[in-house]
């Protein structure tokens, strides 16, 4: 079994020892509860869908994910199946039994884990009486109003039934691990540890409740940690039961797990406790490496979001598109937390550097981020449509002329080129030049806003003045919309557009972890990131020049937001500096980043903790020897030998700066080495030896 393997004494340097003989191994079953398994939410779905093959080749048969059932999902995710399992088969059929509906399959994910699924609906009558239970175990009440907390409460107690029917099986064997991911998946923990079962808990919280709120309220929030009363800002945002519920759930657990340092810190304050491993987020990077043709795909998909552009901005196209750059931002919209207000006024600023400069260099800039609509924008409209007509008619044209130019050089002679165009082509193309005069703006938003009068982004680009003028060098787009390849727009997937364009700006003040810079670095995209989120936090550690390669950390928690924007600006204004070659050379190095990303790598976090949670739940029959959580000795990108393509070092020191001395230093960048050496960095993976003895484990440690 692919489990006895990954527990045997080899495969874990002797960290984990099984101390019955009768117990094999092979006979743990592993089970990740999440809201969001097969139920798109936000990140957390990501998490769990990408590290589920990792965790799927060390368990084998023996993992299992715990979800909801949403039959719109579940038509096209999942694959229906009788558990091979006979014990979870029992369990299962003896809820069934009692009026609970269960559904078992197959995700259809990479990886194919099996997943358990409940119908949240078919057990809502016991709602009361669950709520019951809960309150007598915890002295937490649910509002009957809160239909997102009730939901989880019913969750929670189907959880917790379906671990009490299947351990009763293992005659009280430490046979099972449950990983409970954020407070909504929380009550099947609080209530299985109430009842005492034989079963090793975790649980991991993506972000906290409270703090997401607090970020949101523009609250100097990170350095003033020590000073909230939790409990007021909880039940003055009427969040307080689900704030019980997240924090019972990490008090009862029996490892506690964050996404990134910073994240452990906010938890330390919020949550009264210190997470007992650190756990980053990874990705599949298969999914996303497209080997050495990253740089054609970026070409290509650069090309069609110029198309898009060109209808777009039609009558107003007198900028180069060649001489174009294209920023995003996407995500959640979360004006503030996302870090949208600082990115557009840093976006003014950058603006107001590119004129004073009279820089040839345009930026167009995409916002990516859902809001209520309720039509394209007609304008939008017809810019592509224009843009199709103007497309046509020059390829009619085009047949023509060709056609006439063929006939004559078949003849053996030169054309008039005064004659090879008739009145009618002359009349044709000026009509379709009439036709792309147009007497107002391009659009800054692409649909219709239901509440465009108190939309924060569309009120910040009224206060600014972006309005998308002949004389701007900054651009603005708001697409309120997921991306779609069935879009009239833009018909591009999320993954081709962010190939297409030239660097992802996220600067946000609240980000546990941060899948979008993330997403970009696989991709070969260089990004925007801060100090504030998880992502920019494990950049920092493990790269020693991040903005060489491609990871520029804005820093939001010790400088005043008018420094950090000033900062931004900095970068922005240094990326438009650079040359076509210097962005090459920072695709690659950024492109070469996503080994640190990935599962293969970081899914050891997640093993720990599972080791971890045993050793202290059955403390005589698993112990864990004395050694460190995975360490990153040799897992740490060194500054490149070469740096012209930073943006930081690439500007021009002195007024005397020539061309000739950029072909000089870019004759210093040598790919093949520099790719070998980080290839070379990347070969140690974690350690998970013992330490040495003598040396006593130091405060923080063992923080990620």
């Amino acid at each position: 079994m692919p489990l006895a393997r990954s527990l045997s004494m080899t495969s874990l340097n002797g960290l984990l020892q099984c101390e019955d003989e009768d117990l094999p191994v092979e006979d743990l079953l592993l089970f990740e509860i999440s809201w969001e398994v097969t139920n798109k939410v936000g990140g957390i779905y990501t998490v769990i869908q990408t590290k589920a093959k990792t965790t799927a080749d060390e368990w084998g048969e023996n993992y299992f994910l715990i979800g909801p059932y949403f039959e719109q999902n579940v038509k096209t995710q999942v694959e229906f199946s009788e558990p091979p399992n006979p014990a979870v088969k029992k369990a299962m059929d003896t809820m069934k039994s009692q009026g609970c509906q269960v559904f078992f399959g197959r995700w259809l994910i990479e990886g194919s884990p099996y997943v358990l699924l409940f119908d949240i609906g078919s057990a809502a009558w016991n709602l009361d009486k669950w709520k019951g239970e809960f309150w007598e175990v915890s002295n937490i009440g649910i509002p009957f109003h809160d239909r997102e907390a009730n939901d989880a409460v019913i969750f929670g107690s189907l959880t917790a039934w379906f671990l009490k029917e299947l351990s009763c099986q293992f005659d009280d064997k430490p046979n099972i691990i449950a990983h409970f991911h954020e407070w909504q998946a929380g009550v099947g923990l609080i209530l299985s540890r109430s009842q005492k079962l034989p079963v090793a808990t975790i649980f991991t919280t993506h972000a906290t409740l409270l703090g997401r709120y607090l970020c949101a309220a523009s609250i100097d929030f990170y350095n003033n940690l020590d000073q909230f009363d939790i409990d007021k800002e909880a039940g003055e945002r009427q969040i307080y039961h689900r704030y019980c519920m997240e924090r019972a759930s990490v008090h009862c657990a029996h490892v506690f797990t964050t996404v990134s340092q910073i994240t452990a810190t906010e938890a330390e304050h919020m949550l009264k406790k210190s997470p007992d491993v650190v756990t980053p987020n990874g990705l599949n990077i298969k999914k996303f490496s497209a080997m050495h043709e990253f740089q054609n795909l970026h070409s290509m998909y650069k090309a069609r979001i110029q198309e898009f552009i060109r209808g777009h901005f039609y009558g107003h196209l007198d900028f180069d598109l060649d001489k174009t750059l294209f920023f995003f931002i996407a995500g959640r919209y979360e004006f503030s937390n996302k870090g949208a207000d600082m990115f557009l006024e840093a976006l003014s600023r950058l603006n107001f550097l590119l004129r004073v400069h009279k820089a040839d260099v345009t930026v167009i800039v995409f916002f990516i981020m859902p809001a209520k609509t309720n039509n394209f924008n007609v304008e939008t409209l017809k810019g592509q449509a224009v843009r199709k007509q103007l497309w046509d008619t020059a390829q009619s044209v085009k047949e023509k002329f060709g056609r006439k130019l063929y006939n004559a050089l078949l003849k053996g002679e030169i054309p008039d080129l005064n004659k090879i165009l008739d009145r009618d082509d002359i009349s044709i193309m000026k009509r379709a030049i009439f036709s792309t005069q147009r007497h107002s703006l391009p659009p800054v938003t692409t649909h219709n806003m239901i509440d465009d009068s108190n939309d924060p982004i569309l009120n910040t680009i009224r206060r600014i003045g972006l309005f998308n003028n002949r004389t701007d060098r900054v651009k603005v787009i708001l697409h309120p919309e997921f991306l779609s390849s069935t879009s009239p727009l833009l018909p591009l997937d999320y993954e081709e557009f962010v190939r297409g364009c030239h660097l992802g700006v996220f600067p946000s003040y609240y980000e546990p972890w941060g899948y979008t810079p993330a997403e970009c670095t696989v991709m070969g995209i260089p990004s925007v990131t801060t100090n504030l989120s998880g992502f920019g936090c494990f950049m920092q550690e493990h790269v020693a020049d991040p903005e060489a390669y491609g990871i520029y950390i804005v820093d939001r928690r010790f400088r005043s937001p008018d420094e950090s924007c000033n900062q931004l600006t900095q970068f922005l204004y240094g990326f438009c500096q650079q040359n076509r070659r210097q962005r090459i050379i920072q695709r690659n190095r950024t492109e070469r980043l996503s080994d640190l990303l990935d599962w293969k790598y970081l899914g050891r976090y997640y093993m720990h903790a599972r080791h971890l949670a045993l050793s202290r739940t059955f403390p005589d029959k698993f112990e864990m020897e004395p050694s460190a959580p995975p360490k990153t000795e040799g897992f740490r990108f060194p500054r490149p030998s070469s740096v012209p393509p930073s943006p930081s070092v690439s500007q021009h020191s002195s007024p005397h700066h020539s061309e000739a001395e950029d072909e000089d230093e870019d004759e210093r960048y040598d790919e093949d080495e520099e790719a070998e050496r980080d290839r070379q960095n990347i070969k140690s993976p974690f350690s998970l030896g013992a330490l040495p003895q003598g040396k006593k484990k130091q405060h923080g440690e063992y923080r990620n």
